[in-house]
């Protein structure tokens, strides 16, 4: 018993293997971006070199503090906006000649009409002293060479969003990222809960009870006469 062409054809269609058939393709439909909401400025400021002190007011000196860079970063860990960002993967401090990179980076590679950036960091704020060329030891702190901003590990340095997709932008946040003096990585909203879900399913699954924090906790091997007191308190995970 013979089927008509019409009934063959219908068959051939409702079939999910065979979609795209006879030039019936199925796109997915465009995100919407009713979310987004843009700040006043689009484009990153310029920072200031040195800070503003009133008038009178000598510039105060200040210790090295490497407090400020170590151990994680508790507050400016999120995506305000929930697009996309960089995010620092260590410690260390930027200096003004990267805030300007970053800025000159991004407004040559951003479209102002549907992005927007903003800074997630303060401007360089903490005095580093230097002594001169060629002088003896002693005679007092050196003057002020410059100043830098200290991050923390998962600290957001910049957000980078708007009406546009994490493919557009990753490449460019990924490039800045490479070029700051320390580790740091292109992250989604996305990216970062999946990172929180697994880090605390790892946690969770671990069968393995000789933890690193198990270990200092229980000073295995007298370790704890030799390790710092920063990893007494974070148990080796940040230098």
């Amino acid at each position: 018993m013979s089927l008509n062409l019409t009934s063959i054809l219908q068959r051939v269609i409702s079939t999910p293997q065979c979609t795209s058939i006879c030039g019936l393709k199925h796109f997915p439909a465009p995100p919407k971006y009713d979310h987004v909401h843009f700040p006043e400025r689009s484009k990153l400021t310029v920072m200031e070199r040195v800070p503003q002190f009133p008038p009178g007011l000598k510039p105060p000196k200040m210790q090295k503090r490497l407090r400020y860079m170590r151990g994680p970063e508790l507050v400016h860990n999120s995506l305000q906006y929930k697009q996309y960002g960089i995010q620092a993967l260590s410690g260390g401090r930027l200096k003004w000649i990267h805030f300007e990179m970053v800025r000159l980076a991004i407004g040559r590679k951003m479209d102002l009409n549907r992005m927007f950036a903003i800074w997630r960091i303060d401007a360089p704020w903490q005095p580093v002293t230097k002594m001169g060329q060629g002088q003896r030891l002693g005679g007092g702190k050196g003057a002020i060479d410059h100043y830098v901003t200290p991050i923390k590990a998962g600290r957001i340095i910049m957000e980078l969003g708007g009406k546009c997709e994490f493919v557009e932008v990753q490449d460019i946040l990924h490039k800045i990222a490479m070029k700051l003096p320390f580790k740091a990585m292109a992250v989604s909203h996305e990216m970062l809960e999946e990172m929180k879900l697994k880090e605390a399913e790892n946690e969770k699954n671990n069968v393995n009870p000789y933890t690193m924090k198990y270990l200092i906790q229980n000073n295995m091997g007298g370790c704890q006469n030799w390790l710092s007191p920063f990893d007494l308190k974070w148990f080796c995970k940040y230098v």
